[in-house]
């Protein structure tokens, strides 16, 4: 491919140097209130929605289209381009549902990579913390070297990292398995799209092969068209072609199996799985829990 092999910039790591500046807006709001850690990750599914919509919205339209052009076929009171535009109606109609199923499908992609902001936004008071006993204890060997507190401060800061170390481990796995579970289903959805559309556009080239399109001189009569019930057939091997598709793909392959508290199973490890409020319900609320108590609130 004609592309460069990494969309970031030698600079940093926006992906362009042009980007338009951020409209401000409820959106913008929102995701100013996010954890740092998952802030990337949360506009990536917000824009990811916006996607979602356009392919819906572009589906909804191509099925209006294909009314339309049905409906001007039989307003030219040619028998055979009435015909004709109204089976190439159907095939477009066809592609519009197609464009909506795939949406659908990247709706299922985007809710799994909202586990993986989930934990993010979930890791990051357990780094806050650490990162803020470590601050207060440097400070204080700076300022107050014999302090007593400077033991039950480095007390507190070991049961700190002990419980980032379970979390960044947390996130690790999750992130890795949850990554790989989205992009496979995304790209399973790409392929069922596009081996579905060229089902459609062969039959729908075979509809158009049927029009005679010879030039006539004026005064001359076309013969009359007799192919509707080779139209129709054309539309049923569509149909058959589209009931019989299978989805025929290589497996992702993955070493993923996590219990409850995203840790190998017993089996993996020979043992029991760490555990930590991440993960086993008494951790920070989730994003949607956030945003759904601030909608109460409001």
């Amino acid at each position: 491919m004609n592309r460069s092999l990494s969309l970031r910039s030698k600079k940093g790591n926006t992906t362009s140097g042009d980007a338009p500046p951020r409209k401000f807006g409820f959106s913008s709001m929102r995701a100013s209130t996010q954890p740092e850690l998952s802030k990337k990750l949360y506009r990536l599914i917000k824009s990811e929605n916006h996607v979602i919509n356009n392919y819906t919205n572009a589906g909804r339209e191509q099925i209006s289209i294909a009314s339309q052009l049905s409906d001007w076929g039989l307003a030219t009171n040619d028998d055979a381009i009435s015909d004709i535009s109204d089976k190439i109606g159907v095939m477009l109609s066809e592609l519009g549902e197609l464009e909506i199923s795939y949406s659908q499908n990247l709706e299922d992609f985007r809710a799994v990579m909202k586990s993986i902001r989930n934990v993010e936004a979930s890791v990051q008071p357990s780094r806050d913390k650490r990162n803020k006993i470590t601050d207060e204890i440097q400070r204080l060997k700076y300022k107050e070297p014999q302090s007593p507190k400077l033991v039950q401060l480095e007390q507190e800061l070991v049961r700190a990292e002990a419980e980032n170390l379970v979390a960044e481990a947390q996130l690790s796995n999750v992130t890795r398995q949850k990554l790989k579970e989205a992009y496979a289903s995304h790209f399973a959805a790409v392929v069922e799209r596009s081996q579905k559309q060229e089902i459609l556009a062969k039959h729908s080239r075979r509809i158009l092969a049927l029009l005679d399109d010879t030039p006539v001189v004026p005064g001359d009569t076309r013969p009359a068209y007799d192919l509707e019930r080779e139209a129709r057939q054309i539309l049923a091997d569509a149909e058959d072609d589209l009931r019989n598709w299978t989805l025929e793909l290589e497996e992702v392959p993955t070493n993923a199996s996590l219990d409850a508290g995203a840790m190998p199973t017993i089996s993996n490890i020979g043992g029991s799985a760490a555990t930590s409020p991440v993960l086993n319900g008494t951790g920070p609320l989730s994003v949607e829990e956030q945003e759904a108590k601030q909608e109460v609130v409001a």
